[in-house]
């Protein structure tokens, strides 16, 4: 029986760039049914309403089997509605966002070879987005850290380094000044630490992981990074330069029942229509997504493809090349072809 994807193609270069996806897992032999829908500022300009993800659109990915989400924009200021991506993952409970980080020759980062995890958990934090105004002076946010929720993504983050074969799990906090939301956060990723003795805790704060990873990143070699949610945000932000460019990061929201996958940049809408951003985030996210549907075979041979295409010097502005957008899709499926 076919499975059914849900598709945002999203905002600024999100369209070409999921275009070019879906010709590569088609090209890749995909079995899955694709739904396109719509959502991001794009749609919520045109209709308004307090979300930008429209009725129709929740109804769709309800029924779907995953979701793939290209770069949407997220409009800024008070009264704006909350992003795609932290609605999805607030309405499907996606706490795990995990962003592999893994160098391919062909595009190795200034800082040479890297390979590690970003752990992030997906449904709290200071996301939740509920600031309040206690006076004409004073505007507080809150930064919600339950025992819960540290629990299934550090539980999370243990299993991953055990399914890759990593020696350890790297928890990253601030609990000398933010005692009890990161003590509680660390309090438990060392209680769930004791049913996986075969897996190593290195526990930095939030400042000196990101002054290591500049300093010594391959310290970090075979490891899952673990934080909350807008430590991780950066701290994978920051992992990314490491191979090069964020247009190499795939990312996937995984939940207990359902998954959304997407590139982990922005939309950049001004090289809309260019053809010119890089694609393999995109497409990558696309193979990761094919592999959660059970199609392992299609979801390895774009990966392998892609590295290929890589090695081959099919890289993008980003990362010192000249290809384009649609140059990077067709020598994937060229090189699917030969294989």
């Amino acid at each position: 029986m076919s499975k059914t994807v849900a598709v945002i193609r999203g905002d600024g270069v999100g369209p070409e760039l999921v275009d070019a996806m879906m010709k590569v897992l088609k090209a890749a032999g995909t079995k899955a049914d694709f739904v396109m829908c719509d959502a991001g500022e794009t749609w919520w300009k045109a209709h308004g309403g307090n979300s930008l993800v429209p009725d129709k659109t929740w109804e769709i990915l309800k029924t779907a089997d995953a979701c793939f989400k290209g770069p949407t924009t997220t409009p800024g200021g008070i009264g704006s509605p909350k992003s795609v991506a932290v609605s999805i993952r607030k309405a499907f409970n996606l706490y795990a966002n995990v962003r592999p980080i893994k160098s391919v020759d062909g595009a190795i980062g200034p800082l040479g070879k890297v390979e590690h995890v970003c752990v992030r958990e997906g449904t709290e934090g200071l996301y939740i987005g509920e600031e309040i105004e206690l006076s004409d002076d004073m505007v507080i946010a809150i930064r919600k850290i339950t025992k819960s929720a540290s629990r299934k993504i550090a539980i999370y983050a243990f299993e991953e380094a055990r399914r890759r074969g990593y020696k350890a799990v790297v928890p990253i906090h601030k609990s000398n000044i933010l005692k009890k939301t990161c003590g509680t956060f660390l309090a438990v990723v060392e209680e769930v630490a004791k049913d996986y003795p075969d897996i190593e805790v290195w526990e930095y704060h939030i400042d000196n992981v990101a002054m290591q990873l500049i300093k010594n990143p391959q310290t970090f070699d075979k490891t899952v990074l673990l934080s909350t949610n807008l430590f991780m945000d950066v701290i994978s932000e920051e992992c990314s330069a490491l191979v090069g460019s964020i247009g190499m990061i795939y990312s996937a929201n995984i939940g207990d029942n359902y998954a959304m996958f997407e590139p982990a940049h922005g939309s950049a809408p001004k090289y809309a229509g260019m053809d010119k951003v890089n694609p393999y985030a995109t497409i990558l996210a696309g193979a990761w997504m094919l592999d959660y549907l059970g199609e392992k075979e299609q979801s390895k041979k774009i990966f392998d493809a892609s590295e290929k295409a890589i090695a081959q010097g099919y890289v993008t502005y980003d990362l010192g090349g000249d290809k384009k957008l649609s140059e990077v899709a067709d020598k994937i499926i060229e090189i699917m072809k030969k294989n």
